[in-house]
């Protein structure tokens, strides 16, 4: 096989997919998506990218809505349910934990922290083994939140009408696209 093709394929490959695969299947792997690619047209591509655009953004904006009737009564916000149930599932968390799960740098998930410790909901405390480093924990008004925010998912779920096996191939293919393997 040709070097020069199977570096390419297992480059695309692993932006895809992140389970290591044999030669033969990187080899045909690429030949596929080649062909694909170049049997559309410029415009093809565009068209896609363009209903791919939209697609993502009608998805990102109905699960906010969606969210919002739930999370408005609360005085939270997405980002900050996101936090709070990341540190559900564990606490406490440094901010930099936070942001790399979360997918935010630290000047969106500092005020947004900023924010929660105002409302009563999480503490910020240095920690006493390395100064540089922030801790988040709950509170016990965050901690009583715990059972209501985490029947929000279930809520959300319903809403979605989507099977357990199509909700689990949307999150895999949404998280394969969010966080390539190598970027």
């Amino acid at each position: 096989m040709n070097y020069s093709i199977q570096a390419t394929a297992q480059i695309t490959y692993s932006r895809y997919f992140i389970q290591p695969v044999k030669p033969a299947i990187i080899y045909l792997l690429h030949q596929i998506i080649t062909q694909q690619i170049f049997s559309m047209n410029n415009k093809q591509r565009r068209e896609i990218g363009t209903e791919l655009s939209f697609a993502l953004y009608g998805a990102a904006n109905r699960m906010n809505r969606m969210h919002k009737i739930f999370l408005d009564p609360l005085g939270l916000t997405f980002p900050q349910y996101l936090v709070m149930l990341e540190l559900f599932n564990q606490a406490p968390r440094t901010v930099g934990e936070l942001g790399n799960k979360l997918g935010m740098d630290t000047g969106t998930i500092t005020p947004l922290l900023k924010r929660l410790e105002t409302a009563g909901r999480v503490q910020r405390t240095r920690d006493t083994s390395d100064e540089r480093r922030v801790l988040i924990t709950l509170t016990e008004a965050g901690e009583a939140l715990h059972d209501e925010l985490w029947s929000i998912t279930g809520k959300i779920k319903s809403a979605c009408r989507l099977t357990e096996d199509e909700l689990t191939q949307l999150r895999d293919t949404l998280n394969a696209f969010a966080h390539p393997a190598s970027e």
